[in-house]
């Protein structure tokens, strides 16, 4: 056995391949360790070539149209500019003695272009990033539009392809109003950079617009880099809104007005379609630290607040339709005071002695607290909880689940009692100042949807803000008319009821409102805003000023609310009747369809005064008047692009003349222009505007030419 087994030799054989394994492992050890340290470079850039990855590719997202299609919000490619110092491979020296002769002319160059910055500032950042040897240095820290970037590209190295010059960029689909402010509350936003939606009809119909993205992979394959699709994006639809920009901008100026003429703090205007409901024009302006007026809430749908009278004509609509009372009704308001189980209701000029007896419709015209308030105690003062659901039968409770972030439904509290046939939550006072619109928190959007159905023949329709979602064309999905109450009331109550808001408006509080031209009918309303835990008399008293209504009354096409927040007196819904009154004339105004032969006679002085600014919005209108203007500049109305320029009245035309452009970071001239044209031209360049009188600008602040500064402010002066 010990003759066929060697033990000394086998263990020297294992010795021998045991060393040797040992060497093998310590010479691929110290390998792995020189090339992790020695080579690692070499072996990246190899790696390199075979490198895949994917990449998301976002879709661009759908636009928000108005009624008529005008985009009121879409998605423009801008773009951020960065310089590629090893385009080419470490060692080009083609590269290299390119960027020292043609350095100082890039750089005066995007001084032109950028004039923020110095032609020396851009050298020395140029230098910096090239002695740092990026990839990716960025030639400007702020994204800019197409045609910038166009006039960048221009510019020599850049003018290269990306290998040789190193110039590349990245691209972003920025959101864009061509509109401005307009609406901006109810269109809605995005979070800057990010393509997240912060409000409005961008969040409500947010998954609509964005779409689906994509995904694509990027390989090198012999030294070039390729992108290969795994799957496309899907853009994102369009949605067509209910907006009509007429209305909205005719709405936007007649509140702005009236709110900076009273120093108002808050101010709501909404324009609605009676028959379908549609939301023609939505104003939330709310007064800001700097003393100008922005949309930074939605009050129309999201403030909870006490009515005020406005509420008046669903208690006396209940009591109508309920029977208890007619218009032959009379009522005692005594000298304008009365004792409340404790508490003194005032009508509004009980200094002057009050109304003494009323007629039921007198307590609407005159809008006497008193009046209504005894009324609706008398008959359900024993049982507030039919008043209360009466209140739902007309639909003033009504949750109209509206698509817009913080919406919020009226709140009108129904009387509940214990086991012990108690109220838990109810006062003898609560339903005479609850008919006169306190102890309830009623939104704008709701009293007009109501006022709106009385309009409507009784039939309550839900406020429609968007009408179809829309893509290449096709109609993806309609939007109807929903119906949320076929009646509110009995005919004859309507009937009633309708008589007696065009006689507040004809011979009661709300005459402001009215128009020669054509019938109104409406309410106004006053009411003192709540402190919260201080009540209402802390310090100045906040009114709320209203009127609500529908035009022309006899045939009714649009209903209106007008709400105005201010603090201190005088406190008259006379301000708010006047907007309603404005709003009203220049929507009819505008349905008026004319022949422009009608209005010419021997002293018509028949070319009219041009203002300067946009040439094609311009020629647009002279041509359709059949006024002849040059052609020797180049533009399409229909694509909604500005060329801007001046206009000359000539004896049997006008003369319109391209004028000098100003690059995008500098103060532009805007004298001569209306003040539509003059406000898209400085606020697109990211300068807030203020506006002072109406005409043609004849002053600017900010002096033409020069830079503009992050956060200025420019006011503009109007004449006629």
């Amino acid at each position: 056995m010990s003759s066929m087994f060697d033990r000394k030799k086998m263990i020297k054989r294992y010795k021998i391949v045991a060393y040797a394994m040992l060497a093998v492992g310590v010479i691929i050890l110290c390998k792995v360790v020189y090339i992790a340290t020695v080579e690692r470079s070499y072996w990246m850039e190899v790696a390199s070539f075979f490198t895949k990855d994917s990449v998301e590719v976002k879709p661009v997202r759908g636009n928000i149209l108005s009624s008529d299609g005008r985009l009121m919000a879409g998605s423009l490619p801008e773009y951020r500019l960065f310089v590629d110092f090893k385009a080419g491979g470490d060692e080009n020296e083609d590269r290299d003695s390119l960027w020292a002769v043609k350095i100082d002319s890039l750089c005066m160059g995007l001084h032109e272009i950028f004039p923020e910055k110095t032609a020396a500032e851009f050298k020395a950042h140029l230098l910096k990033g090239k002695a740092k040897g990026s990839r990716h240095w960025p030639v400007w820290n702020r994204r800019v539009n197409y045609s910038t970037y166009s006039e960048v590209k221009k510019l020599p190295l850049f003018n290269l392809s990306a290998n040789a010059g190193g110039f590349h960029v990245e691209k972003f689909n920025a959101r864009k109003r061509p509109f401005g402010s307009l609406a901006k509350r109810t269109i809605g936003d995005l979070f800057g950079a990010k393509d997240t939606a912060q409000f409005g009809l961008e969040l409500s119909y947010d998954s609509v617009l964005r779409g689906k993205p994509g995904k694509i992979r990027h390989q090198r394959i012999r030294g070039k880099k390729l992108n290969i699709t795994q799957i496309d994006p899907v853009n994102g639809a369009d949605i067509m809104t209910t907006i009509d920009v007429n209305m909205q901008d005719l709405a936007e100026r007649s509140l702005l007005n009236e709110l900076k003429q009273i120093n108002a703090n808050v101010g709501v205007a909404v324009v609605m379609e009676v028959a379908t409901g549609d939301v023609k024009a939505i104003v939330n302006m709310t007064k800001c630290a700097d003393g100008g007026y922005y949309e930074i809430k939605n009050s129309a749908v999201s403030d909870l607040l006490e009515p005020g009278s406005v509420f008046k004509t669903a208690s006396l609509m209940v009591a109508l339709d309920d029977g208890v009372v007619d218009t032959t009704y009379t009522v005692d308001t005594g000298s304008g005071i009365w004792d409340m189980y404790g508490a003194k209701m005032r009508d509004h000029n009980w200094h002057r002695g009050g109304y003494q007896v009323l007629t039921l419709p007198q307590t609407l015209q005159y809008s006497s607290n008193i009046g209504v308030s005894r009324i609706i105690d008398k008959y359900y003062g024993k049982n507030p909880e039919k008043f209360v659901e009466g209140l739902d039968r007309v639909g003033i409770r009504e949750d109209l689940k509206l698509p817009i972030v913080g919406y919020a439904p009226p709140r009108i509290r129904m009387p509940k009692k214990n086991k012990h046939g108690q109220y838990v939550n109810w006062s003898k006072t609560a339903l005479p100042w609850m008919s006169i619109g306190y102890e309830t928190q009623v939104p704008p959007i709701s009293t007009l949807t109501f006022y709106n159905a009385i309009a409507n023949n009784g039939t309550m329709v839900r406020p429609r803000f968007v009408k179809a979602v829309v893509k290449d064309g096709q109609v993806l999905q309609e939007f109807p008319v929903q119906v949320v109450k076929q009646r509110i009331c009995k005919e004859k109550t309507l009937r009633e009821i309708r008589t007696i808001l065009e006689q507040v408006v004809s011979q009661g509080l709300g005459k402001k409102a009215g128009s020669p031209s054509f019938k109104v009918a409406g309410k106004t309303g006053t009411a003192q805003i709540s402190k919260g835990a201080s009540g209402y008399k802390s310090g100045t008293v906040n009114y709320l000023l209203s009127f609500v209504g529908f035009f022309p009354a006899d045939a009714p096409r649009y209903s209106c609310i007008v709400c105005i927040q201010r603090p201190g007196l005088p406190a008259s819904s006379g301000f708010s009747a006047q907007v309603f009154h404005n709003i009203a004339e220049g929507i009819m105004a505008q349905s008026l369809k004319l022949d422009v032969t009608d209005a010419r006679d021997s002293t018509s002085v028949l070319v009219p005064d041009v203002k300067n600014g946009d040439l094609v919005a311009a020629d647009y209108v002279l041509r359709r008047l059949g006024i002849p203007t040059n052609r020797n500049w180049s533009g399409s109305y229909a694509d909604g692009n500005p060329i801007w320029g001046k206009a000359k009245r000539e004896t049997a035309d006008v003369v319109l003349a391209r004028g000098g452009g100003y690059p995008q970071g500098v103060v532009p001239d805007v004298k001569g222009m209306g003040a539509r044209d003059a406000v898209y031209a400085l606020e697109s360049r990211g300068v807030k505007v203020r506006i002072d009188g109406r005409g043609k600008v004849v002053s600017q602040s900010l002096a033409p030419g020069r830079p503009i500064r992050k956060g200025e402010t420019c006011l503009i002066k109007l004449d006629l």
